[in-house]
């Protein structure tokens, strides 16, 4: 069941086209990356997906229905450029957007107490924002974020500003959310934890959808057919070389294609004429697969 379908959604800015007719659907309880470069469209989608603007032409349904201004209160959405009130207390701050996103001021407080614990911030409840370092402003605008529970969270480039050990409370609290049930999309033009942590990925390039799928389908598509072996023998010679070396233990290293045969079929013939160490598919990163994509379009 999909939470989030978007239906031949086109958006223009004068005469510049952000987005054409793009469609995509996002599973319920996924993480669903949203790829592109920048300028690719991507930030054109989530504006219209958070209502800010409006599609010229095309449908969004959210939830099994139209998308409308009630559903505001079942999204959140964590923006590249954080806005938080410099002036504000964070405790203020936070019952205040939560309140803003339906709750209850009993249910903010209680959330919030909750949240600024796990993150380890009470201390600095009542202190402005602008006397927190920018770690603990980013901790504290992702808490304003999810402070509703929204059914779709909308992360765009969540791990920007983060430190290695805060990027990785972010990434796991990501999962939490998922494993709760939470429907993410998680938009980026940085590749290095879309493999990790996204089920489904989306890649747009000049305002056009050019790749979509399960990361493991997408990588099965664009694999190359190449394999790596360690092993005792002569180079068989029904594979095609691409490279050859030894290795530091005296056996010798091959990376070849193969067309036409499964991973079986190929160990099985090669343990009948050498003498196997390892053996592996060289499958494409979507960080490989992004760059080799994008350059395509770009070329054409």
């Amino acid at each position: 069941m999909n939470l989030l379908e978007i239906n031949e959604v086109s958006k223009f800015y004068q005469t510049h086209k952000a987005l054409d007719h793009v469609s995509l659907s996002v599973p319920e309880g996924s993480i669903y990356g949203l790829l592109g470069p920048n300028g690719a469209g991507k930030t054109s989608l989530i504006r219209i997906i958070n209502q800010i603007t409006a599609p010229d032409t095309g449908s969004i349904t959210f939830d099994n229905e139209p998308l409308n201004a009630e559903h505001i209160y079942k999204i959140g959405y964590l923006p590249e450029e954080r806005g938080l009130y410099k002036k504000q207390k964070v405790w203020e701050q936070m019952i205040y957007f939560g309140q803003l996103k339906g709750l209850s001021l009993a249910e903010a407080k209680k959330r919030s107490e909750e949240w600024l614990i796990k993150f380890d911030l009470k201390e600095w409840k009542n202190k402005k924002v602008e006397e927190l370092s920018k770690g603990m402003q980013q901790k504290v605008q992702f808490i304003i974020t999810v402070l509703h529970k929204p059914k779709l969270l909308i992360l765009d480039e969540p791990f920007t500003g983060f430190d290695p050990i805060n990027a990785e409370i972010i990434k796991n609290e990501i999962k939490s959310l998922k494993a709760q049930g939470t429907t993410i999309l998680y938009s980026t033009h940085r590749m290095e934890s879309v493999e990790e942590i996204c089920d489904h990925i989306c890649l747009i390039n000049k305002s056009k959808k050019i790749l979509d799928g399960s990361v493991k389908e997408i990588k099965k598509q664009n694999s190359k057919n190449l394999f790596e072996l360690v092993f005792e023998g002569k180079v068989p010679t029904w594979v095609e070389k691409i490279s050859e070396e030894p290795t530091d233990e005296g056996h010798t290293k091959l990376v070849f294609k193969v067309e036409n045969m499964n991973r079986a079929e190929i160990i099985k013939r090669l343990a009948n004429e050498v003498n196997i160490w390892s053996f592996r598919e060289i499958v494409p990163t979507i960080h490989q697969i992004f760059i080799d994509k994008v350059q395509e379009v770009n070329h054409a």
